[in-house]
């Protein structure tokens, strides 16, 4: 691939100097015009431009030791650009690719943005260029764009697995599914950079910190606990990485409990953040958690002394101040804690846990009104977490009044003040930075209100009487309170101002960041875990990446992001950082951190597998080095105040436009979405919706200020022609705004024709294929941009078009009744359930017409076979079976949440029968009452009236293994009376020519259910057809979407942050029916079989108590194998491992089955044709390196191989460990992976499966079958 990058290189460096010469023959030509002459390139500056590209991006110092190479890529890009422009535009795509890449190296991200665009609207087979996409990746990693950014990367990794960047780009992933809270992929991404022996942006212990972050993120506390203790033995650990991994150890010791008794946990707690502190004194942050620490086991004093210090080393915290004022609450002093709370909730006016302090202080001093009006906010924030609680507290307060010396403290408080005038920016007290203590902060010039309320000039009042007696916050509060009202009559005389609207402020973040450099800085997402007994202020996939707002209604943004907008970005802006701290790159944090006086604050577990918490601090590592600061978005002068923001995170105006519409592209622009107004930093923005099948590309005219050309939208089918306007370079004016659309890198599922040239046929003899390995192996091009000819990135579909009417939304489910045995073989059957047009299909009746035995199923069966027998069990919400709530049930979502354990069907069936009892008892107590018991779900009306309260938790028992023949042999005797089609185990079953078993796919696998039991939705592994049949007694309700809208499932699940083929999610119908997508709806009661046909989406929910038995099943046709391909090829561009191993099973089946299907037989031998070349290029590969290879053949039922590192199949040629081998464990790696572990393979065994003769002659044999019999169709 580098090889192909040259030579295009070389060309249009030529081509440049040709048409150099050729202008200056015509200059020399012209009579008159005074013209600037173009720059022109030597033959040895375009000799040396050959070599660059975006894989230098971060590793070519241009600021220090190459200021000659800036001075020359200065040069090239004005060359280039004067020809382009001379050109008008009509020149090679090659050029703006170069051009793109130079830009990218001089941090011109507008410019390279643009030059990008127009390569990408220019050159029809784009995605072959890897530095491209590497490129255009960067550029839209720079924006926070990291819904573009991963697809992107995710296609250089596709079509050439062993780019020279492959560690930094699996680096960059891990840091985007990281804050994207998809936390599986950020592991295996930063596991795959860890064994990556090349360089990259972070340091090994900053990823190995990032890994142990992870595991406690994802609860996995005694990992996350070897991990850190593991780095902590790393040998000159940089004191920034010691610090911020001592004070995550210390605060995961101090809140969970696992960890052990909390006398020795605290006090383990307390030493990590002490050590902390000794290696980075200036953290706030591990000031601020020693605080809880001390106030944990009654070190008052000490805990105030952490909390201050807290304050004076970072930006003042909601959170600091709460717990603050709890430590004041405690020691009955309600005066001082009542400041803390207002300074808290000046800083966050969300903050749910400092509104119930607050409210409970005014409480217990026997003002319940303004209780009331304090409980309220609490309930408006959508971190609080138990909302219905607090809203009986309310009605109860409401219907009482309140008795005079009941309770309290004997002392009034100064009345509440909803919303305490929402006092923002400086004139908040706890809102200045603070450099000595909170009675001697510098004051800041305040910003004046218009009036001040009734209860706020009493206030100020009661103040005034007792300014004597005041503490120093309550005078500093004074203070500012009589600078507002001076303000105020000054305004009021001018008859002039302006209203600030008031600021939302977010979690963690000040209402200014105090600027230590030229321009303002965007604070990131914080980090550390927080109890739970506090909300956290930030919900998880609130906003889809990408979705950035404009700062400005009418202006695109400028460098400097106001308060108001940054808790809104503040998640596409921490990987920003990424040559400049650690903890900007976080994922965020584990839950809250303040501590509430009316919850115990460190009870039960911290982690909120979330976004960001609500806490600011410092930095987690502020100057770890890095190669070069070229990815660095902006000046490295500025530091943010909040945890983990790293220097220079500042978002510019191009950044926030891109964001603003980085996931909401979509065929045809919304008519009602209006660019913004132009004005002198937006000139007007070109756009169009691009028609079917085509492309944009905008030129832009003579010398103006252009902006990059506009690009297909997501859903654009295909590229065609280019509609340039001509006479504009590609971009002149690094100001240029970013199109509404960017380049088309959303997946889509239109695959181009596969007769593109390629210089194999599909039908060559074996000894061909290898001929022509050979010769295209000594033209230097490697095997992957061999196979790239026919094989382009695959992509999501777009949406069946036309779109369906309303009311065919709900169609019927396809339903066939069986009477007797005859009409369960009658063959129309078979294909009426595998015709693509039925996505499911109910098969009514069936156990009666084959007289199956249930009983062998039922719980009380399967404890008498095997009591002893693993159950994997979810614990999940009981819901409706048609929506989706939230734990605290306030919003309806996609993710599904559900806690994984395990158990014996014994115990499971002890739980089954409980729950029944229970629902009897229930339901005899409630009898004459509208309302139904808590656990039966026969209506989803009745269980919607209580969706406002908490739901009561259900336990489902999955992925029971029922495959041992000698412990289930009656059952799976009992299943061999279903027809051939549906069974476990036939001839025209793909699956069982895999030669292994697949637990859950050609194995039998069961389900044991109690009411509100959830299987989230899914695709079958591979998009296999599925067989389940219900053994009763219970029913279960069904939903499934047909397999062409799968992309459409996908990117809903993308805009809720969650991942489609790993994630667990339940749609909203809602969304469904607005996408125009058809759902199908139906019950499957006992001895029915469902019937899932290949790709088929689908979720369902158990409406009573029953068992369910499942298995896959592939028909042996062109279109299940089709899909089947296609899904794999879709996993391993998703980093995700194929449950069938492809390429295993069709050498398979090239052996043991005739296919007359010609589409099949066409597919299967492409496959073979690819594998053999494969194995052809790398044994070519090992004998040029000098590395031998040995023998060993595989053994019967012996599974495929699987990469262990990156989980691609390994077909044949296996790389494993020396050590491994001599152990006779044989761990199998890939060749990509051994290659990045060991370059030149030191340290690796090659064993050989089979003998390139024998696959030789399996492909040879393996021909087109007369069409004699239709089975194989």
């Amino acid at each position: 691939m580098k090889s192909c990058r040259e030579s295009l290189s070389v060309a249009a460096a030529r081509r440049l100097s040709a048409a150099g010469d050729e202008e200056e023959k015509m200059a020399a030509g012209k009579a008159s015009g005074p013209e600037e002459d173009a720059p022109r390139l030597s033959a040895q500056e375009s000799d040396a431009l050959t070599r660059v590209d975006s894989s230098l991006f971060g590793y070519q110092g241009l600021q220090e030791d190459g200021a000659s190479m800036k001075a020359l890529l200065v040069k090239a890009v004005r060359c280039y650009e004067s020809l382009i422009l001379k050109a008008e535009g009509k020149v090679d795509a090659e050029f703006f690719c170069q051009l793109g890449h130079f830009n990218l190296l001089l941090e011109e991200y507008p410019k390279a943005l643009s030059a990008y665009q127009r390569y990408y609207s220019l050159q029809s087979d784009y995605w072959k260029n890897a530095a491209f996409l590497y490129g255009l990746g960067m550029v839209y990693f720079h924006y926070n764009a990291f819904q573009w950014a991963i697809k992107a990367f995710q296609e250089v990794l596709y079509i050439d697995p062993g780019f020279s960047r492959a560690k930094e780009i699996h680096l960059r992933l891990g840091l985007m599914f990281k804050v994207n809270t998809d936390y599986e992929s950020s592991l295996k991404h930063f596991q795959l950079a860890l064994i990556d022996s090349s360089h990259c942006s972070l340091s090994r212990a900053e990823i190995q910190f990032h890994i142990a972050h992870l595991y406690e993120i994802q609860k996995r506390y005694r990992a996350a606990k070897e991990a850190y203790e593991s780095l902590l033995q790393t040998e000159d650990l940089p004191a920034q990485v010691k610090a911020v991994t001592l004070q995550q150890l210390g605060w995961m010791h101090h809140t969970v409990e696992q960890l052990g008794d909390k006398a020795n946990k605290d006090s383990y707690a307390i030493q990590c953040l002490q050590k902390s502190l000794e290696a980075d004194p200036s953290s706030g942050q591990s000031w601020y958690f020693l605080g809880r620490c001390y106030s944990s086991i009654g070190k008052v004093q000490d805990a105030f002394v952490s909390y201050r210090q807290s304050i004076d080393k970072s930006e003042a915290s909601a959170d600091t101040w709460c717990s603050i004022g709890v430590l004041y609450q405690q020691q009955n002093q309600p005066m001082d804690a009542l400041q803390a709370y207002i300074c808290a909730v000046q800083l966050d006016h969300s903050h749910a846990a400092a509104w119930m302090d607050l409210g409970t202080l005014y409480e217990s001093c026997n003002q319940p009104q303004d209780a009331i009006k304090c409980y309220v906010n609490a309930t408006r924030s959508r971190t609080c977490s138990n909302t219905p609680a607090l809203a009986a507290r309310i009605k109860y307060l409401q219907a009482c009044k309140a008795q005079p010396g009941s309770s309290g403290s004997g002392q009034s408080l100064p009345p509440h003040v909803s919303p305490l005038d929402q006092a923002d920016g400086q004139s908040s007290p706890a809102k200045r930075k603070r450099t000595a203590s909170p009675a001697k902060s510098p004051a800041h010039p305040p910003t004046p209100s218009w009036t001040l309320s009734p209860q706020k000039q009493q206030l100020l009042e009661q103040l005034r009487a007792n300014r004597s007696s005041l503490k120093p916050l309550q005078l500093q509060m004074l203070e500012q309170m009589e600078v507002q009202l001076s303000a105020v009559h000054q305004m009021r005389q001018n008859s002039s101002g302006q209203i600030r609207a008031s600021l939302p402020n977010g979690p963690s973040l000040p209402a200014h960041p105090v600027p230590r450099g030229p321009s303002c800085s965007a604070p990131t997402l914080a980090n550390g875990p927080l109890p739970s007994s506090v909300g956290n202020n930030q919900t998880p996939g609130a906003r889809a990446n990408g979705e950035v707002p404009y700062l400005h209604p009418n202006t695109l943004p400028h460098n400097c992001t106001s308060p108001g907008d940054t808790r809104k970005s503040q998640h596409l802006n921490s990987a920003q950082g990424l040559q400049k701290g650690l903890g900007s790159l976080w994922a965020g944090p584990n839950g809250d951190r303040t501590l509430s006086s009316s919850a115990s604050a460190d009870s039960g577990p911290h982690n909120q597998v979330g976004l960001s918490t609500t806490t600011p601090s410092e930095p987690a590592v502020n100057h770890l080095s890095s190669p070069s600061s070229t990815s660095s978005p902006a000046s490295s002068s500025s530091q943010t105040a909040t945890s983990g923001a790293p220097h220079g995170t500042v978002p510019t105006k191009e950044s926030a436009a891109l964001q603003a519409n980085g996931s909401t592209a979509t065929e045809h622009p919304s008519p009602d979405r209006s660019p913004p107004a132009a004005s002198a930093d937006n000139p007007p923005l070109t756009t169009r919706s691009p028609a079917a099948g085509s492309r944009s590309n905008h030129v832009h005219r003579g010398s103006s200020a252009s902006s990059p050309a506009s690009s297909p939208s997501p859903r654009c089918a295909a590229p065609a022609a280019v509609n340039g306007s001509g006479g504009g370079a590609c971009s002149e004016d690094s100001r240029s705004p970013l199109k509404l659309e960017p380049p088309e890198l959303c997946i889509k599922a239109s695959l181009k024709p596969s007769h593109s040239s390629s210089t194999v046929s599909i039908y060559p003899t074996s000894t061909d294929v290898l001929k022509a390995c050979r010769n295209l192996g000594k033209n230097g091009l490697s095997s992957s941009s061999v196979l790239l000819n026919k094989c382009p990135p695959p992509r999501l579909p777009p949406p069946p078009s036309p779109p369906l009417d309303k009311d065919k939304l709900n169609p019927p489910t396809p339903s066939i009744y069986l009477e007797n045995k005859r009409d369960a073989f009658f063959p129309p059957l078979h294909q009426f359930c595998t015709n693509p047009s039925n996505p499911v299909t109910v098969i009514r009746g069936l156990a009666g017409a084959l007289k199956l035995d249930l009983g062998l199923f039922s719980t009380k069966t399967l404890v008498e076979a095997n009591p002893e027998q693993l159950v994997e069990v979810r614990t999940q919400l009981c819901q409706p079976a048609d929506e989706n709530w939230d734990a605290s049930g306030q919003r309806k979502q996609w993710r599904c949440e559900s806690i994984r354990s395990y158990t014996t069907i014994a115990k499971y069936a002890q739980y089954q029968a409980a729950s029944f009892q229970e629902s009897l008892r229930e339901e005899n107590e409630k009898k004459g009452q509208k309302e139904l018991s808590d656990s039966e779900m026969t209506s989803s009306e009745t269980v919607s009236r209580r969706h406002k309260g908490p739901f009561k938790q259900v336990k489902f028992g999955t992925n029971i293994d029922v495959s041992d023949e000698k412990k289930w042999k009656l059952q799976l005797q009992e299943l061999s009376k279903l027809p051939a089609f549906a069974r476990v185990v036939s001839a025209g079953n793909l699956l069982s020519h895999v030669g292994h078993s697949i637990l859950g796919m050609n194995t039998v696998q069961l389900f044991m259910k109690v009411p509100g039991s959830r299987t989230p939705g899914h695709q079958e592994h591979n998009n296999f057809c599925a067989v389940n049949i219900n053994i009763g007694p219970g029913d279960c309700e069904w939903f499934a979407v047909p397999e062409p809208y799968w992309g459409v499932m996908s990117e809903f699940c993308e805009k809720n942050n969650i991942n489609f083929l790993k994630g667990s999610w339940w749609p909203n119908l809602e969304d469904l029916y607005e996408a125009n997508v058809p759902v199908y709806r139906f019950i499957q009661r006992p001895g029915d079989l469902v019937w899932l046909n290949t790709g088929t989406v689908h979720w369902g929910q158990a409406i009573g108590w029953c068992n369910n038995i499942w298995w896959n099943v592939g028909p042996l046709t062109a279109y299940q194998y089709k899909l089947a391909v296609e899904r794999y090829e879709w996993n391993k561009l998703q980093s995700v491992k194929s449950m069938v191993p492809m390429v295993h099973l069709s050498w398979n089946m090239a052996r043991n089955i005739k296919v007359s299907d010609h589409k099949l037989f066409e597919m299967i031998k492409f496959c073979l044709l690819r594998t053999l070349k494969q194995c052809q290029t790398i044994k070519e590969a090992l004998v040029a390196a000098g590395k031998e290879t040995v023998w060993h053949r595989r053994s019967r039922d012996e599974p495929a191989h699987y990469c262990s590192i990156c989980e691609v199949e390994v077909f044949n040629l296996l790389f494993v460990t020396s050590d491994s081998y001599s152990r006779k464990s044989c761990v199998v790696q890939c060749q990509d992976c051994a290659r990045k572990t060991s370059g030149d393979l030191d340290g690796f065994v090659v064993l050989q499966q089979f003998r390139m003769e024998d696959l030789m002659q399996v492909y040879d044999q393996f021909s087109l079958a007369p069409a004699l019999h239709s089975s194989a169709s």
